[in-house]
């Protein structure tokens, strides 16, 4: 018999901003209060939000400045992790900008980067992230996903 599945307490979304090719990805680091870590934009749905995708194009905006980025994607992946005492689920998303895309960061935030894969993939925090990216390369270059 197997164990019955904590109920998710809060729904989540990430995207990750990037420009091809080659791939680049824009990172965010968030301030010494909150760790100092290399990020990817994220945040909690409200109620509000219709879907994911409007909690992320919500977050982008809030985070970033970004209203019109040239496509959103769900990279069809999602993480469940426990904060709070409780389970959250996290969405990912891919989201193309042009290259030249300087983000307006807000108090989440005290840094931003253009990284290529590689450098993007070893400077993030979270092994989710890290696999998320390998997602997003995957599947740009048409490959299986390796996370």
């Amino acid at each position: 018999m197997t164990a019955p599945t904590a109920p998710i307490a809060q729904e989540c979304v990430e995207g990750y901003l990037y420009a091809a090719p080659p791939l680049e990805l824009l990172l965010f680091r968030r301030p010494p209060a909150r760790g100092r870590i290399w990020v990817p934009v994220s945040g909690k749905v409200e109620p509000s939000d219709r879907s994911y995708e409007a909690a992320l194009r919500r977050e982008l905006s809030e985070e970033t400045g970004l209203t019109d980025p040239a496509r959103v994607d769900p990279l069809d992946w999602a993480v469940t992790f426990p904060m709070e005492g409780a389970l959250w689920r996290l969405h990912a998303y891919a989201v193309k900008v042009d290259r030249s895309f300087v983000p307006r960061l807000s108090s989440e935030h005290d840094a931003s980067a253009w990284l290529p894969t590689d450098a993007a993939i070893a400077r993030l925090h979270y092994d989710d992230n890290r696999a998320a990216v390998r997602r997003l390369a995957a599947r740009l270059s048409g490959a299986a996903p390796n996370v």
